[in-house]
């Protein structure tokens, strides 16, 4: 007596199992990539050898399998259908994922890998801080106000609303700032909320307002002394987090801002990455106006 078995008519197997075989490789090559470490082959030759193995295994797998083929389809898209309702990865997941990887793979951001051993006193630091209100209710309703004139409706990147809310920030604050010098011989700090009433001032006062802000929502701002000027950035997180950032930047927030030009950002010690807020920058983690790093005022 012959047994039913669960197996499509030829060609279909063949060209189910391909399918299939892409679906599964998708995430799996996801989550490899995330977790090995990049040489940085010339054109990422690493990231395609990896895909094309994983792609070969699980075909070779799911073909020995294809008597039972029906039954891995429904199992892969339960798990999936799962993630949608009860879990945190889904399909939308792996489509945002899986863009950001060979988003980033191509447009690799530039780093600045600067750990420094010995800082310099950082300038004025007492009048900095007491300066940075970020518990001032102007400042607090300005950095609201901000996160509902822009980006408000991007939806998708919930891992990524309050870097995308700090962002909102940054793009208010660049687009009404007017660079006025301070009296000659005299360093003047503006607080936050004097700096609200004009959005104009020096860097020192750009930097006190847009940490102040950032924080004032949840972010983690630090204030970065070069040699003659004060300039802001912003924690995104790992370098994992880079990468979807990355994409977010160049592709849903600042497109033409950034069309055709790198991320530039720094990682400390503990392996955080910092994005430049400077006002001289159009987009998150534009062109540093000065390099060299001498102080940094990380608001705890």
């Amino acid at each position: 007596m012959s047994s039913w078995r669960f197996q499509l008519k030829k060609p279909w197997d063949s060209f189910v199992i391909f399918v299939l075989s892409i679906l599964i490789t998708i995430p799996l090559f996801i989550i490899f990539h995330e977790n090995l470490i990049n040489p940085n082959w010339f054109f990422s030759l690493d990231r395609i050898i990896l895909f094309i193995v994983l792609l070969a295994v699980i075909h070779y797998t799911l073909y020995s399998l294809r008597t039972i083929i029906i039954i891995c389809i429904i199992l892969y898209f339960l798990v999936l259908i799962y993630g949608s309702l009860f879990g945190n990865f889904n399909f939308n997941s792996v489509f945002d994922d899986y863009n950001s990887m060979l988003y980033s793979m191509n447009n690799n951001p530039y780093p600045q890998d600067i750990i420094i051993a010995k800082l310099l006193p950082f300038p004025n630091k007492t009048q900095i801080k007491k300066a940075i209100e970020y518990e001032n209710p102007k400042v607090r309703n300005f950095a609201v106000f901000a996160t509902s004139r822009h980006f408000k409706n991007i939806r998708g990147y919930s891992d990524y609303r309050n870097i995308i809310q700090c962002f909102a920030v940054f793009k208010e604050i660049n687009n009404r700032w007017n660079y006025v010098n301070d009296p000659k011989d005299n360093d003047y700090i503006a607080t936050a909320s004097e700096s609200l009433l004009y959005f104009s001032g020096d860097c020192d006062d750009h930097s006190i307002l847009m940490a102040a802000s950032i924080k004032a929502i949840g972010g983690t701002p630090r204030l970065i002394h070069t040699k003659g000027h004060i300039y802001p950035e912003i924690c995104i997180g790992s370098m994992k987090d880079l990468e979807n950032v990355n994409y977010l930047i160049k592709n849903v927030l600042f497109a033409q801002e950034s069309y055709k030009k790198q991320l530039n950002y720094h990682i400390d010690e503990r392996g955080q990455v910092w994005l430049n807020l400077d006002y001289t920058a159009k987009y998150p983690g534009g062109p540093f106006m000065s390099e060299e790093i001498l102080g940094a005022l990380t608001l705890e």
